[in-house]
C-alpha cells in the first residue's frame, strides 16, 4: 500500500471553497495533511472543502479572509496556530480575474482591489508563514498559485497580469532568501483551467470552442491535474525545486512566438 505523502502536515490553502484550492485542500487531505479553508464570501463551499477533508480523515477549520488586509491575515495565521498547530504548508490561491478594462479606463479603486488582493495578500501571508515556521525545526513549502499571464500579457488585464507577474517575482525572491531554511518556495502557474473563474465560458460553446484552439491540448484543465502537481511540490518528492515556476497549460506556452 503506498504510504501517504503529506502525513502529520498542516496546510493553509487561501481560496479553497471552490476550483483550485478546493481541490488541492481535499487532495492534500488525501495524503494525511490538516488544512485550514480560506473563504471571501462563499462559506458554504467553504464547508463543503471541510467536510470532504473530514471525510479523508482529517481536521479542518474554515476562515473568512479578505487577504488585501494584514490584520486579518495575521489573525488568520492565529486561528492557525491555535487549532491546528505551526503550518508547514501555505498554498496562496485566492485571487480575483480582471476587471477586462484598459488601463486607460481603470479606476483606482480596480487596480487597488486588484493589487492589493493578488500580490499584497500573498506578500502578507507569506511573511506569517515564515514568522511562524523559523525556529520550529520543521520543513517548509510555500506554493504561489500564478497564472500562465505572469509571462503572457492580454489587453484589459493589467491588473491581474501585474499581480500575477509581480507574485513570480516575490516567488523568486523569496527562493533567495530562504534556500538555508528548509523552506521551499515555487510558483504553479495555470493555463486555462475548469473553475468559476471561466464559468462565463464554459456557459457558451462557441467562446469555449474559439478559447481552447490556442491550447494544444486543445482542453482545459481540471482543477485536480493543479491540486496533483501541488501535492508533489509540497512533499518529500520536490524538496529541491525551488524558485522555479511550474507551467500546467496544456502546452499554451509553447505558442509564444509562433507564426511571428
Amino acid at each position: 500500500m503506498e504510504s501517504k505523502k503529506l502525513v502529520r502536515e498542516i496546510a493553509v490553502i487561501t481560496g479553497s471553497d471552490s476550483g483550485i484550492g478546493q481541490a488541492t485542500a481535499i487532495a492534500f487531505a488525501r495524503e494525511g495533511a490538516d488544512v485550514a479553508v480560506t473563504y471571501l464570501e462563499d462559506r458554504q463551499g467553504a464547508e463543503h472543502t471541510q467536510q470532504l477533508i473530514e471525510e479523508a480523515g482529517q481536521k479542518a477549520i474554515i476562515a473568512q479572509l479578505d487577504q488585501s488586509k494584514p490584520e486579518n491575515v495575521e489573525r488568520l495565521f492565529k486561528e492557525v496556530q491555535d487549532k491546528l498547530g505551526t503550518p508547514t504548508i501555505l498554498v496562496n490561491n485566492a485571487s480575483i480575474d480582471s476587471a477586462g478594462v484598459s488601463v486607460k479606463d481603470m479606476s483606482y479603486e480596480r487596480w487597488d482591489r486588484a493589487i492589493k488582493t493578488n500580490l499584497y495578500g500573498p506578500f502578507f501571508c507569506c511573511q506569517q508563514f515564515i514568522r511562524g515556521i523559523e525556529g520550529s525545526q520543521k520543513r517548509g513549502v510555500i506554493i504561489n498559485i500564478t497564472s500562465v499571464h505572469q509571462e503572457i500579457p492580454r489587453a484589459g488585464a493589467a491588473d491581474y497580469d501585474v499581480a500575477k507577474g509581480g507574485l513570480r517575482n516575490l516567488t523568486r525572491t523569496l527562493a533567495l532568501e530562504l534556500a538555508d531554511k528548509q523552506i521551499n518556495v515555487n510558483n504553479i502557474a495555470p493555463g486555462m483551467v475548469l473553475t468559476p473563474f471561466n464559468q462565463s465560458a464554459m456557459d457558451d460553446p462557441s467562446v469555449w470552442k474559439q478559447q481552447v484552439q490556442s491550447i494544444p491540448m486543445k482542453r482545459a484543465a481540471e482543477p485536480q491535474e493543479i491540486a496533483h502537481a501541488a501535492v508533489f511540490l509540497a512533499s518529500k518528492d520536490g524538496r529541491y525545486i525551488h524558485g522555479t515556476t511550474l507551467f500546467i497549460d496544456g502546452g499554451l506556452m509553447q505558442n509564444l512566438g509562433q507564426g511571428a
